[in-house]
């Protein structure tokens, strides 16, 4: 299924003060919306995802799977800087008649929840059943149920945080330091950046999957090797994958718009943020997580009222809400069939 395109033509004030004279938002819906309209499920995306949830959480989401289109309306909107589909750096300036590029207002999540509010208006959704997401994802959608904690019902964030940390931030302006080292980052073209872009991939890379799974996956059996090593083409080849579908200056600001996660942000702080939640919530840790550990969903565990909780572990780290679907869906579907509020979730009981 193609992207659908939303147009608002107002203007749409940033949290910064800054002002985009109308947005464009990229999107993908699956199933129908039933006639009580209680079965939507909205699927908030990672970093560099894009709206079509079928192609990316296989397993999860789709025909056959716990969420799935004969039973619900599944919703995917792609996030303000990303370029599939929504306005972002590569969008055409309406004051120059130029690509934005790095003249593109600074976005925050809490801005992007906000494009996904006027989305969710358009397509007619008063209540949200099930508001999901991982990682950035899941940043966004925490964000929706404190600044409209009527509509959303369920919510079950994955391997996310209630702000991001001094880690995460530091990982994420060491990559931003790589697009700015490549001369061709402030050249105002399209392909600008993109040896930064491949670098700053790459140091990704370490922090979503860490030392246990380079050391399965990228294990040498020749111990007399010098050089060409298997760890060293993976890095190449996964940064070149990501330039071939992404750019340097979308990467930019959805880095920035990560690093100023901050749920209690003119709210009074994060514990009075947090009590605001009346969704039944799920909160989802992963052991081997280094970027975003367990603690952070453990904290969020603790100030939501209606929360359970649950953690299991990852060979695959961070990258693990993305990959372990048969486990996720034990977890959710356990919390969905069962009042589980204030509990941990232990695997061995579901499985």
């Amino acid at each position: 299924m193609s992207t659908q395109h939303y147009r608002y033509n107002g203007t749409v004030e940033l949290e910064s003060g800054a002002q985009l004279e109308g947005i464009d938002i990229g999107y993908h819906t699956f199933g129908k919306l039933n006639a009580a309209k209680d079965n939507v499920v909205w699927v908030c995306h990672a970093l560099t995802a894009n709206s079509d949830v079928f192609d990316w959480w296989k397993g999860i989401v789709g025909e056959g799977y716990f969420f799935n289109p004969e039973e619900h309306f599944i919703v995917c909107a792609n996030v303000l800087s990303s370029n599939y589909g929504s306005t972002n750096p590569l969008s055409i300036n309406p004051a120059t008649g130029q690509p934005f590029y790095l003249d593109f207002p600074q976005v925050t999540i809490r801005d992007m929840v906000q494009a996904h509010l006027l989305l969710a208006n358009y397509l007619g959704i008063d209540k949200i059943d099930i508001l999901i997401g991982g990682s950035l994802g899941g940043q966004q959608a925490l964000e929706w149920s404190i600044m409209e904690p009527e509509r959303i019902k369920h919510l079950i964030l994955i391997a996310t945080n209630a702000k991001h940390s001094p880690w995460g931030i530091a990982f994420n302006e060491s990559q931003r330091l790589a697009l700015q080292a490549d001369a061709t980052f402030n050249n105002g073209t399209p392909e600008g950046g993109s040896a930064g872009l491949k670098a700053a991939r790459s140091m990704a890379l370490l922090s979503y999957r860490g030392y246990k799974a380079y050391n399965i996956r990228q294990h040498e059996e020749d111990d007399n090797m010098t050089d060409n090593y298997r760890a060293s083409s993976y890095q190449s080849y996964q940064g070149d994958k990501l330039v071939n579908r992404f750019n340097a200056y979308s990467y930019w600001y959805l880095t920035k718009a990560m690093d100023s996660h901050h749920a209690g942000r003119n709210r009074g702080g994060l514990e009075k943020a947090l009590a605001s939640i009346k969704a039944q919530t799920l909160v989802i840790g992963i052991k081997s997580d280094i970027l975003f550990p367990v603690e952070e969903q453990q904290y969020l565990f603790q100030h939501i009222p209606k929360a359970a909780y649950a953690e299991f572990d990852s060979f695959y780290a961070h990258d693990g809400f993305l990959i372990e679907t048969d486990t996720l869906t034990k977890i959710i579907s356990s919390f969905i069939k069962t009042d589980v509020r204030g509990k941990i979730i232990e695997l061995q009981k579901i499985a």
